[in-house]
Protein backbone atom coordinates (compact mmCIF):
# COMPACT_ATOMS: atom_id res chain seq x y z
CA UNK A 1 0.00 0.00 0.00
CA UNK A 2 1.14 3.56 -0.36
CA UNK A 3 2.51 3.84 3.16
CA UNK A 4 5.21 1.47 1.96
CA UNK A 5 6.72 4.24 -0.14
CA UNK A 6 7.97 5.82 3.07
CA UNK A 7 9.26 2.46 4.33
CA UNK A 8 11.13 1.94 1.04
CA UNK A 9 12.74 5.37 1.33
CA UNK A 10 13.81 4.59 4.87
CA UNK A 11 15.35 1.33 3.69
CA UNK A 12 17.43 3.27 1.13
CA UNK A 13 18.82 5.33 3.97
CA UNK A 14 20.10 2.36 5.92
CA UNK A 15 21.70 0.39 3.12
CA UNK A 16 21.25 -1.57 -0.06
CA UNK A 17 20.95 -4.91 1.74
CA UNK A 18 17.77 -3.75 3.40
CA UNK A 19 16.37 -2.60 0.06
CA UNK A 20 17.15 -5.94 -1.55
CA UNK A 21 14.94 -7.65 1.00
CA UNK A 22 11.83 -5.65 0.23
CA UNK A 23 11.50 -4.28 -3.32
CA UNK A 24 8.56 -6.49 -4.32
CA UNK A 25 6.71 -5.33 -1.21
CA UNK A 26 7.39 -1.63 -1.75
CA UNK A 27 5.76 -1.08 -5.14
CA UNK A 28 2.24 -1.20 -6.47
CA UNK A 29 1.22 -3.80 -9.07
CA UNK A 30 -1.21 -2.82 -11.77
CA UNK A 31 -2.79 -3.74 -15.09
CA UNK A 32 -3.50 -0.65 -17.19
CA UNK A 33 -5.75 -1.12 -20.27
CA UNK A 34 -5.56 1.22 -23.26
CA UNK A 35 -9.34 1.67 -22.98
CA UNK A 36 -12.10 0.31 -20.75
CA UNK A 37 -15.27 1.02 -22.76
CA UNK A 38 -15.39 0.35 -26.50
CA UNK A 39 -17.94 0.04 -29.30
CA UNK A 40 -18.13 -1.91 -32.54
CA UNK A 41 -18.34 -5.54 -33.61
CA UNK A 42 -14.75 -6.40 -32.60
CA UNK A 43 -11.90 -4.53 -30.93
CA UNK A 44 -8.51 -5.02 -29.31
CA UNK A 45 -7.31 -3.65 -25.98
CA UNK A 46 -3.61 -3.38 -25.18
CA UNK A 47 -2.65 -3.82 -21.51
CA UNK A 48 0.50 -2.73 -19.66
CA UNK A 49 1.49 -4.82 -16.60
CA UNK A 50 4.02 -3.34 -14.17
CA UNK A 51 5.02 -2.59 -10.59
CA UNK A 52 5.99 0.97 -9.77
CA UNK A 53 6.09 3.76 -7.23
CA UNK A 54 4.29 6.34 -9.34
CA UNK A 55 0.89 5.62 -10.86
CA UNK A 56 0.96 4.63 -13.74
CA UNK A 57 4.61 5.13 -14.62
CA UNK A 58 7.04 2.51 -15.92
CA UNK A 59 9.97 3.03 -13.53
CA UNK A 60 10.55 -0.15 -11.50
CA UNK A 61 9.96 -3.57 -13.03
CA UNK A 62 7.60 -5.51 -15.30
CA UNK A 63 4.92 -7.73 -13.85
CA UNK A 64 5.12 -11.41 -14.78
CA UNK A 65 2.32 -12.86 -16.86
CA UNK A 66 2.58 -16.52 -15.88
CA UNK A 67 -0.60 -16.21 -13.79
CA UNK A 68 -2.55 -14.08 -16.29
CA UNK A 69 -6.18 -15.11 -16.69
CA UNK A 70 -8.87 -13.45 -18.81
CA UNK A 71 -12.57 -14.26 -18.53
CA UNK A 72 -14.82 -13.26 -21.42
CA UNK A 73 -18.46 -12.12 -21.45
CA UNK A 74 -19.65 -15.75 -21.69
CA UNK A 75 -17.58 -16.82 -18.67
CA UNK A 76 -15.06 -18.67 -20.82
CA UNK A 77 -11.28 -18.03 -20.91
CA UNK A 78 -9.90 -15.67 -23.54
CA UNK A 79 -6.40 -16.14 -24.95
CA UNK A 80 -4.25 -12.98 -24.90
CA UNK A 81 -1.64 -12.10 -27.50
CA UNK A 82 1.55 -11.63 -25.47
CA UNK A 83 3.67 -8.84 -26.94
CA UNK A 84 6.58 -9.29 -24.56
CA UNK A 85 8.36 -8.12 -21.44
CA UNK A 86 10.85 -5.28 -21.30
CA UNK A 87 12.87 -3.70 -18.52
CA UNK A 88 9.92 -1.93 -16.93
CA UNK A 89 6.68 -3.44 -18.21
CA UNK A 90 5.00 -6.42 -19.81
CA UNK A 91 2.52 -5.84 -22.64
CA UNK A 92 -0.27 -7.99 -24.06
CA UNK A 93 -3.28 -7.53 -26.30
CA UNK A 94 -6.77 -8.82 -25.53
CA UNK A 95 -8.97 -9.58 -28.56
CA UNK A 96 -12.56 -8.53 -27.89
CA UNK A 97 -14.68 -10.66 -30.19
CA UNK A 98 -17.81 -10.85 -28.05
CA UNK A 99 -20.08 -8.11 -26.77
CA UNK A 100 -19.94 -7.66 -23.02
CA UNK A 101 -17.50 -7.38 -20.11
CA UNK A 102 -14.03 -8.96 -19.80
CA UNK A 103 -12.22 -9.54 -16.48
CA UNK A 104 -8.43 -9.35 -16.91
CA UNK A 105 -6.44 -10.54 -13.91
CA UNK A 106 -3.13 -11.84 -12.63
CA UNK A 107 -4.03 -14.29 -9.86
CA UNK A 108 -1.72 -16.14 -7.49
CA UNK A 109 -2.71 -18.62 -4.80
CA UNK A 110 0.05 -20.61 -3.17
CA UNK A 111 2.99 -20.47 -0.81
CA UNK A 112 5.61 -17.75 -0.75
CA UNK A 113 8.53 -17.01 1.51
CA UNK A 114 12.26 -16.76 2.06
CA UNK A 115 15.16 -18.89 3.28
CA UNK A 116 18.89 -18.67 3.88
CA UNK A 117 21.35 -20.95 2.07
CA UNK A 118 25.15 -20.67 2.12
CA UNK A 119 24.94 -17.16 3.50
CA UNK A 120 22.54 -15.89 0.84
CA UNK A 121 18.86 -15.04 1.13
CA UNK A 122 16.56 -16.72 -1.40
CA UNK A 123 12.95 -16.15 -2.32
CA UNK A 124 10.65 -19.08 -3.07
CA UNK A 125 7.10 -19.51 -4.32
CA UNK A 126 5.11 -22.60 -5.19
CA UNK A 127 2.38 -24.88 -3.93
CA UNK A 128 2.22 -26.70 -0.60
CA UNK A 129 3.08 -29.93 -2.39
CA UNK A 130 6.20 -28.34 -3.88
CA UNK A 131 7.62 -27.19 -0.54
CA UNK A 132 9.37 -30.49 0.15
CA UNK A 133 11.41 -30.28 -3.05
CA UNK A 134 11.37 -26.53 -3.66
CA UNK A 135 13.27 -25.54 -0.53
CA UNK A 136 16.69 -27.22 -0.09
CA UNK A 137 17.05 -29.46 2.94
CA UNK A 138 20.10 -27.44 4.10
CA UNK A 139 18.16 -24.18 4.06
CA UNK A 140 17.90 -22.26 7.31
CA UNK A 141 15.69 -19.44 8.57
CA UNK A 142 12.84 -20.74 6.41
CA UNK A 143 9.85 -18.42 6.59
CA UNK A 144 6.86 -19.27 4.44
CA UNK A 145 3.27 -18.09 4.40
CA UNK A 146 0.20 -18.91 2.36
CA UNK A 147 -0.51 -16.11 -0.10
CA UNK A 148 -3.40 -15.23 -2.35
CA UNK A 149 -3.14 -12.20 -4.63
CA UNK A 150 -5.36 -10.73 -7.34
CA UNK A 151 -4.46 -7.80 -9.63
CA UNK A 152 -7.17 -6.96 -12.12
CA UNK A 153 -8.98 -4.56 -14.41
CA UNK A 154 -12.15 -4.63 -16.50
CA UNK A 155 -13.02 -3.88 -20.13
CA UNK A 156 -16.38 -3.83 -21.92
CA UNK A 157 -17.22 -3.99 -25.62
CA UNK A 158 -20.75 -2.75 -26.30
CA UNK A 159 -23.30 -3.28 -23.53
CA UNK A 160 -21.86 -4.43 -20.17
CA UNK A 161 -22.84 -7.74 -18.60
CA UNK A 162 -21.90 -9.48 -15.33
CA UNK A 163 -20.98 -13.05 -16.26
CA UNK A 164 -17.22 -12.45 -16.01
CA UNK A 165 -17.65 -10.73 -12.64
CA UNK A 166 -18.56 -13.96 -10.82
CA UNK A 167 -16.32 -14.59 -7.81
CA UNK A 168 -14.26 -17.72 -7.14
CA UNK A 169 -14.51 -17.83 -3.33
CA UNK A 170 -10.71 -17.84 -3.03
CA UNK A 171 -8.71 -14.96 -1.61
CA UNK A 172 -9.67 -11.31 -1.51
CA UNK A 173 -12.18 -10.44 -4.25
CA UNK A 174 -14.32 -7.48 -5.26
CA UNK A 175 -17.98 -7.73 -6.26
CA UNK A 176 -18.77 -4.59 -8.26
CA UNK A 177 -22.24 -3.53 -7.09
CA UNK A 178 -21.81 -0.62 -9.49
CA UNK A 179 -20.58 -2.11 -12.77
CA UNK A 180 -16.79 -1.48 -13.11
CA UNK A 181 -17.25 -0.09 -16.63
CA UNK A 182 -20.15 2.17 -15.67
CA UNK A 183 -18.24 4.53 -13.38
CA UNK A 184 -18.48 8.31 -13.62
CA UNK A 185 -16.67 11.13 -11.85
CA UNK A 186 -18.93 12.81 -9.34
CA UNK A 187 -21.15 9.75 -8.88
CA UNK A 188 -20.71 7.26 -5.98
CA UNK A 189 -19.73 3.71 -6.91
CA UNK A 190 -20.39 0.82 -4.53
CA UNK A 191 -18.18 -2.25 -4.25
CA UNK A 192 -18.33 -5.26 -1.95
CA UNK A 193 -15.22 -7.17 -0.82
CA UNK A 194 -15.08 -10.84 0.09
CA UNK A 195 -12.36 -12.82 1.84
CA UNK A 196 -12.55 -16.49 0.82
CA UNK A 197 -16.19 -15.93 -0.14
CA UNK A 198 -17.30 -14.13 3.03
CA UNK A 199 -17.82 -10.36 3.53
CA UNK A 200 -14.49 -8.71 4.37
CA UNK A 201 -15.64 -6.66 7.35
CA UNK A 202 -13.50 -3.70 8.40
CA UNK A 203 -11.14 -4.14 5.45
CA UNK A 204 -8.90 -1.11 4.94
CA UNK A 205 -8.41 0.08 1.35
CA UNK A 206 -6.52 2.80 -0.45
CA UNK A 207 -8.15 4.58 -3.38
CA UNK A 208 -5.83 6.81 -5.43
CA UNK A 209 -6.13 8.77 -8.66
CA UNK A 210 -3.38 8.09 -11.23
CA UNK A 211 -0.69 10.64 -12.07
CA UNK A 212 0.90 10.69 -8.60
CA UNK A 213 4.26 11.69 -10.17
CA UNK A 214 2.88 15.13 -11.01
CA UNK A 215 1.58 16.22 -7.61
CA UNK A 216 3.17 16.62 -4.18
CA UNK A 217 0.23 15.11 -2.34
CA UNK A 218 -0.39 11.55 -3.57
CA UNK A 219 -4.06 12.01 -2.70
CA UNK A 220 -4.47 8.70 -0.91
CA UNK A 221 -8.00 8.10 0.31
CA UNK A 222 -8.25 5.54 3.09
CA UNK A 223 -11.53 3.65 3.16
CA UNK A 224 -12.95 0.89 5.37
CA UNK A 225 -15.62 -1.65 4.47
CA UNK A 226 -18.78 -1.88 6.57
CA UNK A 227 -20.41 -4.89 8.25
CA UNK A 228 -21.34 -6.29 4.83
CA UNK A 229 -17.94 -5.71 3.25
CA UNK A 230 -19.31 -2.72 1.35
CA UNK A 231 -17.42 0.45 0.48
CA UNK A 232 -18.33 3.52 -1.60
CA UNK A 233 -15.84 5.10 -4.02
CA UNK A 234 -15.98 8.78 -4.97
CA UNK A 235 -13.88 10.13 -7.86
CA UNK A 236 -13.86 13.90 -8.20
CA UNK A 237 -12.18 13.90 -11.62
CA UNK A 238 -12.35 11.53 -14.57
CA UNK A 239 -9.36 9.27 -15.07
CA UNK A 240 -7.71 6.00 -14.07
CA UNK A 241 -7.83 5.13 -10.35
CA UNK A 242 -5.98 2.55 -8.27
CA UNK A 243 -7.59 0.46 -5.53
CA UNK A 244 -5.59 -1.67 -3.09
CA UNK A 245 -6.28 -3.81 -0.02
CA UNK A 246 -4.33 -6.31 2.09
CA UNK A 247 -5.60 -8.73 4.70
CA UNK A 248 -3.92 -11.27 6.94
CA UNK A 249 -5.85 -14.01 8.69
CA UNK A 250 -4.49 -16.36 11.32
CA UNK A 251 -1.86 -15.68 13.93
CA UNK A 252 -1.25 -12.20 12.54
CA UNK A 253 1.73 -9.94 12.78
CA UNK A 254 2.54 -7.25 15.31
CA UNK A 255 -1.01 -5.95 15.15
CA UNK A 256 -2.59 -9.35 15.83
CA UNK A 257 -5.28 -10.92 13.72
CA UNK A 258 -6.06 -8.93 10.60
CA UNK A 259 -2.76 -7.06 10.64
CA UNK A 260 -0.10 -7.65 7.98
CA UNK A 261 3.09 -9.13 9.47
CA UNK A 262 6.26 -7.15 9.06
CA UNK A 263 9.02 -8.27 6.70
CA UNK A 264 10.82 -11.25 8.23
CA UNK A 265 7.94 -11.94 10.59
CA UNK A 266 6.28 -14.59 8.41
CA UNK A 267 5.57 -17.98 9.97
CA UNK A 268 8.07 -20.77 9.48
CA UNK A 269 7.30 -23.63 7.13
CA UNK A 270 5.24 -26.27 8.86
CA UNK A 271 3.67 -23.88 11.33
CA UNK A 272 -0.04 -23.06 11.34
CA UNK A 273 0.85 -19.70 9.80
CA UNK A 274 -0.97 -16.74 8.37
CA UNK A 275 -2.99 -16.56 5.25
CA UNK A 276 -2.10 -13.32 3.48
CA UNK A 277 -4.45 -11.91 0.87
CA UNK A 278 -4.03 -8.90 -1.40
CA UNK A 279 -6.15 -7.18 -4.02
CA UNK A 280 -5.45 -4.38 -6.48
CA UNK A 281 -7.53 -3.01 -9.34
CA UNK A 282 -7.40 -0.24 -11.92
CA UNK A 283 -10.77 1.40 -12.53
CA UNK A 284 -11.59 4.15 -15.02
CA UNK A 285 -14.03 6.88 -14.03
CA UNK A 286 -15.45 8.59 -17.12
CA UNK A 287 -16.67 12.19 -17.40
CA UNK A 288 -20.41 12.71 -16.98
Amino acid sequence: MFARKCLFAAACAVGLSAVAATPAEAHRRWLLPSATVLAGDEETVSVDAAASNGLFVFEHRPMGLDDLTIVGPDGQPVDPAIIGTGAYRSVFDVPLKQQGTYRIAVVFDGMMGFYQLDGERHRWRGTKAEMATGIPAKATDVRVSENSGRTETFVTLGAPNETALATTGVGLEMIPVTHPNDLYAGEPAQMQFLADGKPAVGLELEFVEGGTRYRDDPGIRKLTTDANGMVTLHADEPGMYYLEADLTQGQGGPGGEGAAPAEGNEPRAGEAGNRRMSYTAVLEFLPL
